[in-house]
């Protein structure tokens, strides 16, 4: 059995690599191998998102606090809020953030396959993130 207290593990910035705008990983959990799940607390503020990307073994977003905006490549930008659960399945290219005018959190869980939970591509530009204003 292993205990990780609360506020043990120091929050980080998320990677400009990876993200636009401000964003806080806060992490949750990691096991050792052969565990391959992994999660982690994740602020966008607004207007903040990610790049597009894809996991090996899919993705759970488990939204904690404001109002965000979740995209599967081809599909609709659609909105997000607090209890709502959203799945990408293994592969599934997409990006999530924070809304243009409200801050966002949500829990990040997903599977390492080889290692690798993730696979980064290109970032959101502003006109694909823009599409969905005004509101």
């Amino acid at each position: 059995m292993d205990i990780v207290r609360s506020g043990s593990q120091p929050s980080r910035p998320g990677p400009a690599e990876y993200f636009t705008g401000t964003v806080r990983i806060d992490p949750l959990f990691s096991p050792p191998d052969p565990a391959r799940v992994a999660g982690a607390l994740v602020t966008f503020e607004p207007g903040a998102r990610t790049a597009w990307h894809t996991h090996p073994l899919g993705q759970t977003l488990i939204v904690t606090a404001g109002c965000g905006w979740v995209q599967r490549e081809g599909g609709p930008i659609e909105e997000i809020r607090p209890g709502d659960v959203v799945w990408f399945a293994p592969g599934e290219k997409h990006w999530h953030g924070a809304r243009a005018t409200s801050a966002m959190s949500h829990i990040a869980i997903q599977e390492k396959l080889d290692g690798s939970p993730v696979t980064w591509m290109e970032k959101v530009s502003d006109d694909q993130y823009q599409s969905r204003l005004p509101e």
